[in-house]
């Protein structure tokens, strides 16, 4: 492994890239603390909610776009804009025949999405910003000399903020796209993953602090039988999702023969590899944002109505809780199903088999080949939702059977350790490739490269 080290920094176009994937990551994080101009930050560390639906929704919107809304920051809507912003065209892709034409004219076809997705960032970007602005007027965390009469901030102010917010937003793509073309690695990726990373610090400055040798150990603190507990768990799960994260179904697909004159071409055997979670962390980012939205509803109506009916489905609705865990794991396996059916197209791939002169071994070509790439697409779907609301409910059982708090059992599961563990294979099988192509020994030495493991 030190071996692989030492290699990876003598081969100068790697190196570069890998540095100028670092430099590009550390301008993130130092951006993640520039304050915006007239908010007070003493106020809003003091006023905003600890707990709830409201500081659900803001937390849930760090984790999964690397922004710092909590603190009020340039970079406070992270890269959400332009996630949604490319969900939404992939989605509109496979309805919209205009969109579908140009996905399937190429490079041009794909250039001309992109520029649409990005005016799409922009819109989205300014009405995500007003909503943050309106938030922030009348929660008092603005400076008296800038409110007015512009839902409640002034005009100038107003423009400046929204101007400030936008441009965070899109200089976080950018830092993106020039990660994707002259670093190491998919930049949106890394930049969600270097804001996840960035906790692990806390939940271990955390760990340390409130470990209890000897005596009885209260709510919140871990002795050293839960300590080990939580070790042994953190090195299960990862297993866990690296194994279905490389996890594949490979289809046998045999090559039709072709003679010409003496000579018999083709008839080779290859595999056809279906991933078990093919719709990667999507279905629990669709999830867990969904049901941020019902505790923030039912937590206003309990405002205006405050009464036995209203509170018991409030409490329903919060992290831990039996419906709670129950719809979320519901959610889970519906996403899972929504994402993979936008995402495989059977008909398309059984087509493309059929145009390569390529066929599954005992199906016809066409439409019983499309049927049954669908049925076994929905079978291995089925395993890997099953390990996803796995995956997803682990943190909130742990946190509540073992009385920790959830900065800690965060990275015995979710979102989360799915994001990183997915984004640092993705880069260790980049280096690996870049490694082996310049006849240098990957990370596994002799055994060969990191490959996904077959069902």
């Amino acid at each position: 492994m030190l071996a692989t080290f030492i290699n990876i920094f003598r081969i100068p176009e790697l190196r570069n890239k890998l540095l100028f994937t670092f430099g590009m990551l550390a301008i993130y994080r130092i951006g993640y603390y520039v304050p915006m101009p007239g908010v007070d930050q003493a106020a809003m560390s003091q006023g905003q909610p600890q707990r709830g639906g409201l500081a659900s929704l803001i937390d849930t919107f760090e984790l999964f776009t690397g922004g710092n809304l909590s603190q009020s920051t340039i970079f406070g809507l992270g890269i959400m804009p332009y996630i949604s912003a490319s969900i939404i065209f992939q989605i509109l892709a496979t309805v919209v025949p205009s969109l579908e034409k140009l996905q399937q004219e190429g490079e041009s076809g794909r250039r001309k999405i992109q520029e649409y997705t990005r005016y799409a960032t922009v819109l989205l970007c300014i009405v995500n910003a007003v909503v943050w602005m309106r938030y922030l007027a009348t929660s008092n965390f603005i400076y008296p000399e800038f409110m007015g009469s512009w839902i409640g901030l002034s005009f100038n102010y107003m423009v400046l903020s929204l101007l400030l917010l936008t441009t965070g937003t899109l200089f976080l793509m950018w830092l993106g796209e020039q990660i994707d073309e002259y670093g190491m690695g998919n930049g949106v990726s890394l930049i969600i993953m270097a804001g996840i990373v960035a906790r692990i610090p806390n939940a271990v400055i955390y760990v340390l602090q409130h470990i209890r040798i000897g005596g009885v150990s209260v709510a919140g603190e871990m002795d050293i039988p839960k300590l080990l507990f939580l070790v042994a768990m953190f090195v299960g799960v990862v297993a866990g999702a690296i194994l279905i994260t490389q996890g594949q179904r490979r289809i046998p697909i045999q090559q039709a023969k072709q003679t010409r004159g003496r000579r018999v071409y083709g008839g080779q055997r290859h595999y056809l590899p279906l991933r078990v979670n093919h719709g990667g962390v999507m279905p629990i980012i669709f999830a867990s944002s969904m049901l941020i939205f019902p505790g923030v509803i039912l937590g206003a109506i309990r405002n205006v109505w405050d009464n036995g009916f209203w509170r018991f489905w409030e409490d329903a609705f919060r992290g831990g809780t039996y419906i709670y865990t129950v719809v979320e794991i519901a959610a889970i396996f519906f996403f899972a199903y929504f994402w993979t059916t936008v995402q495989f197209r059977p008909k398309e791939m059984a087509n493309n088999l059929r145009d390569y002169g390529s066929f599954i071994p005992g199906l016809r070509p066409g439409k019983r080949t499309a049927d049954y790439l669908e049925k076994v697409m929905g079978r291995i779907t089925y395993v890997g939702a099953g390990f996803l609301a796995l995956i997803a409910i682990i943190p909130t059982l742990v946190a509540t059977s073992l009385q920790i708090p959830f900065i800690v059992s965060a990275f015995l599961g979710g979102t989360g350790l799915l994001i990183v563990v997915s984004v640092t294979l993705d880069m260790v099988q980049r280096i690996e490739a870049n490694l082996i192509m310049r006849n240098y020994k990957g990370f596994l030495g002799d055994v060969g490269p990191i490959k996904g493991s077959r069902t």
